[in-house]
């Protein structure tokens, strides 16, 4: 990354450090000035958003750890500059993620974010969420402000193991996405979704938080699914057959 870019960074509020473990706050540190520098010189971040990096961008990011099991594999489609995904990563070691972007400017970004920091739990992928539907399922799939409930369903639930669950960053209006996708969550066989704030009494506001889980692991919903057990089922009827002649 270029060593010429002269902006003003935002100074480390004291919550940081009640965020991120004190051998991980330097990583965050280190990523808030890239996102404040070379992510507003690349066009990832606005630059009115510089000065509140911190409070409306990593914290709130950070804090969705809260919501992600230990040891757990983590795919951020749409994660744009790496949020919340890459934060994830720097307040988690324990997880393996996966940060899903089309926008070459943002993944050549978020490469060198990765090997500077030497975050070798990360893997940059350039793509589409449905680029790796049918190829790879996570523990947890999140996003931060990607589409509304019904699309981003569609985007994400592909990508969920059958005991894992989408996870993602939401505002207050998600309630009501959650009404208007009802009938699109009942024929994909999603469980009930799970509405909970996280980062309370850490960030203020806190960081509301909509996970939708498999209604049942062993009956996947989604229709690439549904069509794969189908044929794969229709295959072995086949070879029984002609094993039965």
């Amino acid at each position: 990354m270029s060593d010429d870019v002269s902006r003003e960074t935002p100074s480390v509020p004291e919550v940081a450090r009640r965020v991120f473990a004190s051998d991980r706050l330097a990583l965050a540190v280190r990523y808030t000035e890239l996102l404040a520098t070379e992510g507003v010189l690349r066009g990832l971040i606005g630059p009115r958003e510089a000065p509140r990096l911190w409070e409306r961008h990593v914290l709130n990011s950070a804090v969705l750890s809260e919501a992600i099991p230990d040891d757990a594999t983590v795919c951020d489609i749409g994660t744009g500059a790496g949020l919340p995904g890459l934060v994830l990563a720097i307040a988690r070691p324990d997880l393996r993620v996966t940060l899903v972007e089309p926008l070459l400017r943002r993944t050549t970004f978020l490469e060198e974010v990765v090997s500077e920091l030497d975050l070798s739990h990360v893997t940059v992928v350039r793509g589409r969420a449905e680029d790796l539907h049918g190829a790879k399922t996570f523990d947890v799939v999140t996003s931060r402000a990607v589409a509304p409930l019904e699309r981003l369903v569609g985007w994400s639930m592909p990508l969920v193991a059958p005991t894992g669950a989408l996870v993602a960053m939401k505002g207050q209006s998600v309630r009501e996405e959650i009404a208007e996708a009802a009938a699109f969550l009942h024929t994909w066989r999603c469980g009930v979704p799970d509405v909970f704030e996280v980062g309370t009494g850490v960030v203020d506001p806190p960081t509301t938080v909509v996970r939708v889980p498999w209604a049942d692991p062993a009956r996947i919903g989604w229709p690439l699914a549904r069509d794969s057990a189908r044929d794969a089922k229709r295959r072995q009827n086949k070879r029984d057959r002609r094993a039965a002649k």
